[in-house]
């Protein structure tokens, strides 16, 4: 690993509030608990549910919160060190033991809710407060009706779960987090991506992608495309039982997104952000020196950029002071995350890859939120640990306010508080290097379209793929029948919806050394995700638009946005704000008031310095 410190290896998480560790005996005893309580939730109330509902959803949200303890913990635990092989077996014993409990005692409830006919339901809203309190999360479940199985079929899928497609999920992180690459010793993927962000070298960053595209093949790519055949084979046989339309209809209707709007957003990133991207990539290269980018030149640094490490205790009063600029509830809730110990810092080979935020409401109705990193000291470090803070906020609000139930946003939707965090901390440095001269701010400004387009253009070319991966035909736009794809096969369709956005080779870039890099991407796993990075990022870029109209009564509308957690979806969250997400122009004017107005401000503060495209 690197020797470079950066203080962030001191922050580690303190797990406590769940358990003492892995042999903490009080976790069997938890599990042992949920199973009893799901036989007493089957017998109280299997057929009673009309006349019982209130005190059912009480029963159920109890049920929920004592498992975000067990699997809560054993999933932050495993992160912390994949290759652990206590924390695998326990994790493994705790998916099997409440999957099979699930399946047996509690599958039941979402066919008996959603057979209660409109008139049962509308009295029981009308006399139940805890009925009616939870009323977006029955109607959620309700429309799943014409695609729920048999009893007996929900119960085996359910028990069979942890040995389903999630299984190879899980043993690809392992596989993952073993890779080693040979470039200036021994380096670990995390590093490998970190060192070529960062290299202000053309010559090198061509050779540290060859090492990476190299070392992501042969046998990491066949393991690769078997998980993705795996995952993709799965949801195709279930969806053919469902009755569902197409491979998305169901990430759709969880995100409460018409199937229109998600084509919608995909069409207008590649009609509309794609040529931006293009844009700033031939900015960039006249930047750097070079007549044509290589793709290993995609997140390089710019020259005049500042390539200096920036310590942990410095990233977080970065961030602590851009959250406190606009709100001091939320810069509230992220001291707590370090007062409590609720942030897991370093890069180590030994812990899983990338960052996430995990939150959770645990028994007593306890809020709590825990931010996974691998910070190595970059800017795009502290806007990730920007970025998962949001998670953060985001969870503990909707949590206290909405519960275990209905805290948790759609996918689309998690992405609003993140990517605010993100653009809050952008606006922060930006104003405090006002003074600073034209390149300093250009870096930053570049450096922020970069993350942009990272997360809209090319997570909606990721899409592309992953769409194609589970029978998208480009060329007829219909859902055809799931096929196996070789890894060749899977090459080629990755550089071709590379190319679908970024241009043809040698237009802005060339492609050597590229083909394997979706082999690293693991939200293809969760079917569908990675198109929620994209919406969430337009949507906050159009969101954050309004923070000058609105003034000072943003900040009120803002909260209750994120205190609203699954109740309501895109349509109802931003129309206090006076936006439709619903309308045509809305992604097509969440691209011009981001990432156009960035590329224009760098393309006007660059002829200034003399230098166009």
């Amino acid at each position: 690993m690197s020797t470079t410190a950066t203080g962030a290896e001191q922050v580690r998480w303190d797990l406590s509030v769940f358990y003492s560790g892995i042999a903490d005996p009080q976790i069997d005893a938890d599990m042992v608990t949920l199973t009893e309580m799901m036989k007493n939730f089957h017998a109280r109330y299997k057929g009673k549910l009309a006349e019982r509902l209130g005190e059912a959803i009480g029963d159920y949200a109890e049920i929920a919160m004592l498992e975000h303890k067990v699997m809560g913990y054993l999933q932050l635990a495993q992160s912390l060190d994949v290759e652990a092989d206590a924390v695998k077996e326990k994790s493994a014993y705790a998916s099997r033991l409440l999957g099979e409990a699930e399946g047996a005692h509690m599958t039941f409830f979402t066919i008996e809710l959603v057979s209660i006919d409109a008139d049962a339901m509308d009295r029981l809203y009308a006399i139940d407060s805890i009925v009616a309190l939870h009323r977006s999360w029955i109607e959620s479940k309700r429309l799943l009706k014409p695609h729920l199985l048999s009893e007996p079929v929900e119960a085996a899928l359910t028990k069979r779960a942890s040995f389903s497609a999630e299984s190879w999920s899980e043993f690809y992180d392992t596989v993952e987090s073993g890779l080693a690459f040979a470039f200036n010793g021994t380096k670990t993927l995390t590093e490998m991506l970190d060192v070529l962000t960062e290299s202000r070298d053309a010559d090198e960053r061509a050779a540290i992608l060859g090492v990476l595209n190299s070392g992501l093949g042969g046998t990491f790519a066949k393991y690769a495309a078997q998980t993705l055949y795996m995952i993709a084979g799965s949801a195709a046989l279930e969806r053919k039982e469902r009755g569902l339309r197409h491979p998305m209809q169901e990430r759709n209707m969880s995100n409460r997104i018409p199937d229109a709007v998600a084509e919608a957003l995909h069409y207008a990133v590649e009609r509309y952000a794609a040529p931006l991207a293009r844009r700033h990539y031939r900015l960039k290269a006249k930047h750097l020196g070079l007549p044509t980018l290589r793709w290993s030149d995609r997140n390089a640094p710019l020259p005049f950029a500042d390539a200096s490490k920036i310590p942990f205790a410095e990233a977080k009063d970065i961030v602590l002071a851009a959250y406190e600029s606009f709100s001091p509830t939320l810069a509230g809730l992220i001291r707590d995350f370090y007062e409590t110990a609720r942030i897991d810092g370093p890069a180590a080979k030994e812990k899983r890859s990338g960052a996430f935020n995990q939150s959770l409401v645990l028994p007593g109705k306890r809020e709590v939120a825990f931010t996974f990193l691998n910070y190595l000291g970059s800017m795009r470090d502290v806007m990730t640990l920007a970025h998962e803070l949001g998670h953060g906020v985001h969870g503990m609000l909707a949590g206290k306010d909405q519960g275990v139930l209905m805290y948790h946003a759609p996918i689309a939707l998690c992405e609003t508080a993140s990517v605010f965090g993100e653009m809050t901390t952008y606006a922060h440095l930006k104003d405090r290097n006002a003074g600073a001269d034209a390149t300093c701010r250009l870096a930053l400004i570049m450096e922020k379209v970069d993350d942009i387009i990272n997360t809209c253009v090319r997570q909606i070319s990721f899409s592309n793929l992953e769409r194609r991966l589970h029978g998208w035909d480009p060329s007829t736009g219909r859902w055809e029948e799931l096929r196996k794809l070789s890894v060749p096969e899977l090459d080629a369709i990755w550089l071709e919806e590379t190319r679908r956005m970024y241009g043809a080779d040698g237009d802005v870039f060339t492609y050597e050394n590229a083909e394997h890099l979706w082999t690293y991407v693991s939200h293809f796993h969760r079917s569908f995700y990675v198109y929620g990075y994209a919406f969430g990022e337009l949507l906050t870029q159009s969101l954050y638009a309004q923070k000058a109209r609105l003034g000072d009564r943003f900040e009120p509308l803002y909260l209750d946005m994120l205190r609203a957690g699954s109740t309501k979806d895109a349509v109802e969250l931003l129309a206090p704000f006076g936006l439709d997400p619903a309308s045509e122009s809305f992604w097509a004017d969440g691209i011009a008031v981001s990432l156009g107005a960035m590329v224009e401000e760098a393309e006007a503060l660059s002829r200034d310095m003399g230098i166009s495209v």
